[in-house]
């Protein structure tokens, strides 16, 4: 058996499971969450706990065993406590506003030889929540923050990294998007000798 695949999911009691065929769905006080099973693995809810078992010892079902079970666990952690990540913009006159149901950052030129500013206007999916904590990055070491909330890990995750591919720090000043946390390995710039 997968070490990962036979352990039971334990349920907190404010979450409710439904079990129909292959879809299981979690409700909890941070939202509603739906999985779709693979089709050989099974899963049972049991008391407090939901188990999930696989039909024999195949390579892909031991794949697939621990992996369901792993997305069922995120999905409890995701409905009871939620998922956030943070993320600093990092460069002088950069920002970061939430305008509705939009993200608008403000992070310097588009390109080498274009005159305009790229000012991004990004959608915030259905279900994720934006928290700004500094609009404006001031200098180089006051950056612009903001955490991106919700329910789906996967969801979190991918909303985070499309925006730090905007504008990927660079090795020099460090100006960019990173993470909350994240260390830029710097690079020194060109020194010329005097003669």
């Amino acid at each position: 058996m997968s070490r990962i695949g036979k352990k039971p999911v334990a349920l907190p009691s404010n979450v409710k499971v439904e079990i129909s065929g292959q879809t299981v769905k979690l409700t909890g006080p941070k939202g509603s969450l739906s999985l779709a099973a693979p089709r050989p693995i099974t899963v049972a809810a049991e008391g407090a706990t939901v188990v999930v078992r696989r039909p024999d010892d195949g390579p892909l079902n031991r794949a697939l065993h621990g992996t369901t079970r792993a997305l069922l666990a995120n999905m409890v952690k995701g409905v009871t406590e939620g998922y956030q990540i943070g993320l600093e913009v990092y460069g002088t006159g950069y920002s970061a506003k939430k305008i509705g149901k939009q993200l608008h950052l403000n992070i310097g030129y588009m390109g080498r030889g274009v005159g305009r500013a790229a000012q991004y206007m990004l959608d915030i999916p259905a279900g994720l929540e934006i928290d700004v904590q500094a609009e404006q990055a001031r200098g180089e070491n006051e950056p612009a923050k903001f955490t991106v909330r919700g329910c789906d890990k996967q969801l979190v995750g991918q909303f985070a990294a499309e925006v730090r591919r905007l504008r990927k720090p660079e090795p020099y000043k460090g100006k960019g998007i990173r993470y909350a946390g994240e260390q830029i390995r710097r690079k020194a710039g060109k020194v010329f000798a005097g003669g």
